[in-house]
């Protein structure tokens, strides 16, 4: 099991990362309007901001999903869940857990997870 301090740090690294991602996704909405306002000259310059449009659009996706991971991680905390397997109910190695602040599975279960995914 984790310490009350260690969850402490899971927890102040998971609010940092909240705040930074919700930063992110400001700085692309508002890139993004301001491409639409921008004159492009020609097919060049519209298939070069669309690749970009494309690209901003999945990170934006990446980073909207990775936010929903940190809130359940942070529900989590709060109900003194945060570093339980939702499969096996046994504890998230706290090495796993350094790597992915919001993992949900151990490595174990995870693998099985994406076997079935797949």
């Amino acid at each position: 099991m984790l310490t009350k301090v260690e969850l402490e740090e899971f927890q102040n690294k998971l609010l940092d990362r909240r705040v930074q991602i919700e930063k992110n996704l400001r700085g692309t909405a508002l890139e993004l309007d301001g491409m639409r306002d921008l004159e492009l000259n020609d097919e060049g310059d519209y298939a070069a901001a669309s690749a970009e449009t494309v690209v901003d659009s999945a990170i934006l996706v990446q980073q909207r999903k990775e936010l929903n991971e940190i809130e359940l991680a942070l529900d989590k905390i709060k109900h003194n869940t945060f570093g339980i397997c939702e499969m096996c109910e046994e504890p998230i190695g706290k090495a796993r857990l350094e790597v992915k602040n919001f993992a949900r599975y151990c490595i174990t279960c995870r693998e099985i997870n994406e076997k079935e995914a797949n």
